[in-house]
């Protein structure tokens, strides 16, 4: 019941912001809900003296909320299958090489640059901090999250190859990145954990490889079945079946359940369209997912917005903050722009191309769920305080620009 009552809660405040937001700052829904509940944080930290019971009452509401599980074994399997099953496979094979690239080489790069630069740099701006925990910030604050951008992207014209680029990176890196994390994050945690380079390289192959397989036969299965009956209502619950089911299976067999549901969605939403559905059944499973996706979001950006009343003294932490975004910012240019440089791609990258990848390159949900599954300690508090301040940037101020930078370099 208590669970009821919490999501009860979240879903009337996000109908109700989400209506403030297209009735008056007509901003992107999901940047909009984001920023109103920010808003709504900050009155709430105000005016908390005057009515310290109600905000008590909403911080022990979310703190009673397993941000973490909710969103790494629930809402992400939906929002990348969902962002999955309407990906065209002929454009996603025609940008393979960068998207595998970007979505792995990068990855890694990425969070090697972060942790080194800002291991070097904090003492001089905040304290030192061991280079591990450097490094599972760079692992975290990796992965992008275009969920707030792809929108504008199209409405700012750019070629339907850089959104591929940009939404093909963000469905595989998050699956690349959580295996990082977990690597990093159990040396953090366990001092006497001895990782070899054939156990960590074991890991990764596992949970990438397997659930990519994983989702494969999933996907294949569920399109088999839709090919012997013609029922939206059937399809749209094997759908269902096939997210929630497969994240039971990838938690049981230790796989990466992200990388199964792309997988999974890529096959449903290609190979199961055209084979298994008739133009209703299509319409009818199109429409649900589109609907979900943007349900969860407003969800999932709504707690971005409320996660400002759990952190401790956040503003004495907007140097190291502001330093963060710097070092973030920077370290996604050299991923991208080394590989392009290295790596003979079929295409040429254009500078300004490379421009908006990085800028492009959101941060979002991911990473402060990532964040907050930091086990209790004297990091903690600092890695959260660090990673909102940059997603919050990455949000507010990449996403809400990404489209006149579009069109500024004409890309």
């Amino acid at each position: 019941m208590e669970l009821y009552y919490s999501f009860s809660i979240l879903i009337v405040l996000a109908a109700v912001f989400s209506y403030l937001n297209g009735r008056f700052l007509k901003l992107p829904s999901t940047i909009g809900v984001m920023l109103i509940a920010m808003i709504a944080s900050v009155i709430l930290v105000i005016t908390g003296n005057i009515f310290p019971k109600t905000f008590l009452a909403f911080s022990k509401l979310l703190e009673g909320i397993d941000f973490t599980e909710i969103l790494m074994g629930a809402m992400l399997n939906f929002l990348l299958f969902a962002g999955a099953i309407h990906i065209h496979l002929s454009d996603l094979k025609e940008q393979r090489t960068p998207i595998v690239v970007f979505s792995t080489l990068s990855v890694i790069l990425s969070t090697v640059l972060v942790g080194s630069l800002l291991y070097f740099i904090f003492p001089f701006v905040y304290k030192e901090i061991p280079f591990i925990y450097c490094l599972l910030f760079g692992a975290l604050i990796s992965p992008t999250d275009p969920v707030a951008v792809l929108g504008i992207l199209k409405t700012a014209k750019v070629s339907r190859s850089l959104e591929t680029k940009v939404a093909g990176e963000s469905l595989f890196n998050d699956g690349v990145a959580v295996v990082v994390f977990a690597v990093l994050l159990q040396v953090a945690q366990n001092s006497e954990v001895e990782l070899t380079a054939s156990s960590v390289s074991w890991l990764l192959i596992k949970e990438a490889f397997g659930g990519l397989l994983g989702g494969l036969a999933i996907g294949w299965l569920v399109s088999k079945a839709m090919q012997k009956i013609d029922d939206y209502k059937v399809s749209v619950l094997l759908t269902l079946a096939a997210v929630m089911g497969g994240y039971l299976l990838a938690q049981a067999i230790h796989i990466s359940g992200p990388l199964m549901m792309v997988a999974s969605g890529l096959v449903i939403g290609n190979y199961g369209k055209k084979t298994a559905m008739s133009e209703t059944t299509k319409d009818y499973l199109e429409k649900f997912w589109e609907l979900l996706d943007e349900i969860l979001n407003a969800i999932l950006f709504l707690f971005i917005g409320f996660e400002l009343l759990l952190i401790e003294n956040l503003p004495s932490y907007w140097l190291v903050g502001l330093v963060g975004i710097g070092v973030v910012l920077l370290a996604r240019y050299l991923s991208i722009w080394i590989p392009t440089k290295v790596i003979p791609f079929k295409n040429k990258f254009s500078t300004s191309t490379v421009k908006l990848l990085v800028w492009g390159g959101l941060r979002g949900g991911v990473s402060i769920a990532l964040a907050l599954s930091v086990e209790p300690g004297p990091y903690k508090n600092f890695i959260l305080a660090i990673t909102y301040i940059v997603v919050i940037f990455s949000i507010l101020v990449q996403g809400l620009t990404i489209g006149k930078v579009a069109k500024k370099l004409e890309v």
